[in-house]
């Protein structure tokens, strides 16, 4: 599981150069040193001493594949809003949903709902059992509502965002 924060406010904010080196993996995760000194121009070297910075301050977190739900075999996926009993942990519970089979994502969220899991399986009956009865049977959670997703669509995230960020 890899946990996502804020902001880390000990280091500068980042320069064009930087935001653009993200967009650019935003785009593509698998690009060369060589290809990003490319298309930020920059030099190779440059390019790498940035990557490693980018890594030390958390900016970049780590580097993976998008993976197709159903080329994979999880044919349905669902958003589950789920609530935390009073005296509970929002956060303990939400690492403990996040390591549960078929849960792809738990974000913690401020307010009204407390957690939201992205939870996706083979079929209903499994997408079910994930919902009805792993989630129910955590300690602390208090309810859990659940809609089936239909279609998704990509935005360009991080990508599109760093591209017009102007200091």
């Amino acid at each position: 599981m890899t946990e996502h924060v804020g902001a880390r406010a000990a280091h500068p904010p980042l320069d064009r150069i930087d935001r653009r080196i993200v967009a650019e993996l935003s785009r593509d995760g698998r690009l060369s040193v060589r290809t990003i000194a490319e298309r930020v121009h920059i030099s190779r070297t440059a390019a790498h001493n940035r990557l490693q910075q980018l890594v030390r301050r958390g900016v970049l977190t780590g580097f993976g594949a998008q993976v197709d739900r159903a080329a994979l075999g999880l044919e349905v996926a669902a958003i589950v809003i789920v609530h935390v009993a009073e005296d509970a942990d929002p956060q303990g519970i939400a690492k403990t949903l996040a390591d549960l089979p078929f849960v792809e994502r738990a974000q913690l969220t401020a307010g009204e709902p407390d957690i939201i899991l992205t939870v996706s399986a083979p079929d209903q009956e499994l997408l079910s059992i994930a919902i009805l009865r792993d989630l129910h049977d955590v300690p602390g959670v208090a309810g859990v509502r659940s809609r089936l997703l239909v279609r998704e669509f990509d935005g360009d995230g991080p990508a599109a965002a760093l591209d017009h960020w102007e200091l």
